[in-house]
């Protein structure tokens, strides 16, 4: 059987076969601890103290100023936790968006439980946080702004420049969630102002099951994981080097492709969606038209539903919905939801997300493919 076309990079990406043989001698060779003193230690320690140069020279920052954690998730519960726990003699207030990925938002939420107070910011209908809803939002207990830099399911890039302004002028710490915009676009830590920021390896073509977090320096945060104080002492545990290693290497391709891989990604995204607008004619798209990713394509389909449409393609095309229908009830995204979209056009939301292995082929095949199954959807609707 064929495999579908895989349009569904913002999910998780294919290992980059450059990171596949950097992390190979450490499966296969190099097994020491890098906190071993001994010889089996100083391959692993070199590798940890390249690939945080590597992902340094990516976000533009010292390297002393990343620390690695088991992926995106971990960075952001780092991030907010460490800030809220650390500052909160200073205040117990939190500023986010409505947009945010559930490991931003659940842990805001759980915050609340222990006594913290999170104002969570609209967007307007093409998912863009108003700064002059953040200047409103900010009171003298605010400690945190944390707003991402490009959202997962729309691709809408935030003002996060601006953001940082406004919080560094009152003193606030900014964190960014750029797990869907690193290696998309640029992720310059310096030029977004940002206190902390957190990438994923898998969204990068690395593996699943790492990430970093930046940690401007000298802020200080309240520790993730307590034990033998790798990391800086901010997350003991013995360092996951082998996938480390691949992000380090994910990052360094990252940087050194980048504008080729952005004009490649955008190419092919708006390919697809020029076929889609030229055979179908109720088609909406989500997400700011130009501030948006270069490969993340949001388009609702007009009174069909997204799980029908998925079935439709499912075997030759791999994407995802932007709401789950059932037989009484339709659960649409917290994303959609927030940014207004109207329930008719919401229910059959899907995101096409390209990456560096689309192809033109393909892209000429999703369009086939999505068109066929549209009309023949609206026909028996």
């Amino acid at each position: 059987m064929t495999q579908p076309i895989y349009l569904d990079y913002n999910a998780t990406t294919p290992h980059d076969p450059e990171v596949i043989e950097a992390m190979r001698p450490f499966l296969e060779v190099e097994f020491g601890n890098p906190s071993s003193s001994h010889w089996y230690g100083i391959a692993p320690k070199q590798a940890l103290m390249q690939a945080r140069e590597q992902i340094a020279s990516l976000l533009n920052c010292a390297p002393q100023e990343v620390i690695f954690t088991s992926g995106g998730t971990e960075s952001n519960n780092h991030a907010i936790k460490g800030i809220a726990f650390a500052h909160r003699s200073k205040g117990n207030h939190i500023i986010t968006s409505q947009i945010e990925h559930p490991a931003v938002l659940e842990v805001c939420r759980h915050l609340e439980s222990h006594g913290f107070e999170v104002t969570y910011l609209p967007v307007d209908e093409q998912g863009m946080v108003n700064v002059s809803h953040v200047q409103a939002a900010i009171t003298d207990s605010t400690i945190l702004i944390t707003v991402m830099h490009a959202n997962n399911e729309v691709g809408s890039i935030e003002p996060i420049e601006e953001i940082s302004a406004i919080a560094k002028d009152r003193g606030i710490v900014f964190h960014t969630d750029a797990a869907q915009s690193a290696g998309k676009i640029p992720t310059d830590v310096q030029a977004l102002g940002v206190d902390l920021l957190s990438i994923a390896g898998h969204k990068l073509y690395a593996p699943k099951g790492v990430g970093a977090l930046y940690i401007r320096n000298p802020l200080k945060i309240e520790k993730f994981m307590h034990g033998a104080g790798q990391e800086t002492d901010a997350r003991a545990g013995t360092e996951n080097v082998m996938q480390i290693v691949g992000l380090g290497k994910a990052c360094e391709i990252a940087k050194r492709d980048l504008e080729r891989n952005m004009a490649h990604m955008l190419d092919m995204r708006d390919k697809l969606h020029r076929g889609l607008s030229w055979t179908i004619e109720e088609l909406r798209l989500n997400g700011h038209p130009e501030k948006r990713l270069p490969n993340t394509l949001s388009l609702s389909f007009r009174g069909l539903q997204a799980n029908r449409i998925l079935e439709e393609i499912g075997l030759e095309i791999a994407a995802s919905a932007g709401a789950a229908c059932h037989s009484d009830s339709v659960r649409i995204s917290h994303v959609l939801e927030a940014m207004k979209v109207p329930e008719q056009w919401a229910i059959g939301t899907l995101r096409f997300s390209t990456g560096r292995m689309t192809t033109h082929e393909q892209i000429l095949e999703a369009v086939r493919v999505v068109s066929r199954a549209v009309k023949a959807l609206s026909q028996s609707a």
